[in-house]
């Protein structure tokens, strides 16, 4: 039987549509509905509009009633993380901010290789259970789709076991889940053979079964000096293609090279993009590739910010997402990462909401939320606010009140 629920009155409601998905934006193009509600039919929207008018129109529906002031965006979107992991990193952290260099931390058992030995010890069971706990964390933050990747286990069996804990997950947690193989992270100290021969072995072994089991339909690889080159990965990314593997890549985070790449193979996005000049900003402004800035790993590792403000002016395509990982984004807290990389990037409050709603959504390809319109998935994220602009003026201080999703009140922090 069908149900629906009018929740309201907001105080604003910001349904984020009529926005391109492209390009600079205006605060003078978000559209604020003022004393509003929202209809949901089941677990998607079925109405936005005033209150009052809604209420009138659908007698039949129940009503949430709301005390006090609230504004109500989308749910928001973090397409880009890593917290299916095992172990800590806190101690690299600290040797990292002491001014020890990468390969001084690597030398002493930290970096990448210690959270893959660590990643490697720990049972599915394990790995699920954390999974879903990270998960949960951003829900309350605001985060109704979360993307998470492999590329702690870097051997087949291990990919395949991070792989089906973050599904496991994905059946508990409360955000959604979206998976992405990283097995092309870096090449393991523990195979013997060249970068080639690894990723030939890994798309040949690996790409059928997470096909078979339906773990993924995404392929991300870090196209970096000490990872893999830009020669290194056509072949690996060829396969993907040919498997119709959607195609993601870690591109251009200390050295350019990863965003021409992510081009030619018509990638869904491309990630960090600290290193990007303004060849790499033309090239993925002409393209139909989502820019996505990881501000989380500029402050973890205290380095210069994606170049959010050159490329929005350029037209290109803006998404924000965490990069929430052990290693060099252990914060994990999208909204006040949005809030900062605006600060210093000079983008409107309409960019960075954009952003890590329904810009983040297309990264992840999925047409289906980001914005609060009739046919969407209700994913909402409600604030104690009379006013939309507290959102990022308080840079993630304040946290939302209650979360929606799929039409479910899955977190209201009053209890």
């Amino acid at each position: 039987m069908t149900k629906r629920t009018l929740i309201g009155p907001f105080k604003q409601i910001l349904p984020m549509t009529g926005i391109k998905l492209k390009g600079a934006i205006s605060d003078h193009e978000l559209e604020v509905i003022v004393e509003g509600g929202i209809l949901i039919e089941d677990n998607h929207i079925l109405a936005t509009g005033n209150f009052e008018d809604l209420k009138l129109k659908y007698p039949e529906a129940g009503v949430q009633l709301l005390k006090g002031n609230h504004v109500c965006v989308p749910g928001f979107v973090d397409a880009h993380t890593h917290i299916c992991f095992g172990g800590s990193r806190a101690k690299d952290y600290a040797m990292r901010n002491a001014g020890k260099s990468y390969l001084e931390i690597a030398h002493s058992g930290g970096g990448i290789w210690d959270t893959v030995t660590q990643t490697r010890k720990a049972s599915i069971e394990e790995l699920t259970k954390s999974t879903i706990k990270r998960a949960n964390r951003h829900l309350k933050n605001g985060t109704t789709t979360l993307e998470v990747k492999s590329g702690y286990g870097l051997t087949v069996d291990e990919e395949l076991k991070m792989l089906r804990a973050i599904k496991e997950a994905d059946k508990e947690a409360l955000p959604e889940l979206i998976s992405t193989c990283l097995a092309a992270h870096m090449l393991p100290k523990d195979f013997d053979g060249s970068e080639t021969e690894y990723l030939k072995m890994t798309s040949k072994e690996l790409f059928p079964i997470l096909k078979e089991e339906n773990l993924t339909q995404r392929i991300d690889a870090f196209i970096e000096q000490s990872a893999f080159s830009a020669d290194d990965i056509q072949a690996y990314f060829s396969k993907a293609s040919q498997m119709n593997f959607h195609i993601t890549v870690h591109a251009d985070q200390f050295s350019a090279g990863g965003s021409k790449v992510a081009v030619e193979f018509n990638a869904i996005s491309a990630d960090h993009l600290e290193a990007s000049g303004d060849t790499e900003i033309e090239l993925l402004a002409h393209s139909e590739t989502i820019a996505v800035a990881l501000p989380g790993a500029s402050l973890g590792l205290g380095c210069d910010f994606t170049p959010a403000r050159k490329l929005l002016d350029a037209g290109a395509a803006l998404a924000i997402a965490s990069d929430h990982n052990p290693g060099s984004a252990p914060m994990g807290d999208l909204l006040t990462q949005a809030s900062i990389l605006g600060t210093f990037q000079k983008l409107t409050n309409a960019e960075v909401l954009a952003g890590i709603t329904f810009r983040a959504a297309a990264a992840l390809k999925l047409e289906d939320r980001g914005k609060l319109e009739a046919g969407l998935l209700a994913d909402l994220a409600v604030f104690h606010s009379d006013n939309y602009q507290d959102i990022l003026y308080n840079q993630g201080n304040l946290k939302p009140c209650m979360v929606w999703k799929n039409g479910e009140l899955v977190f209201d922090r009053h209890k």
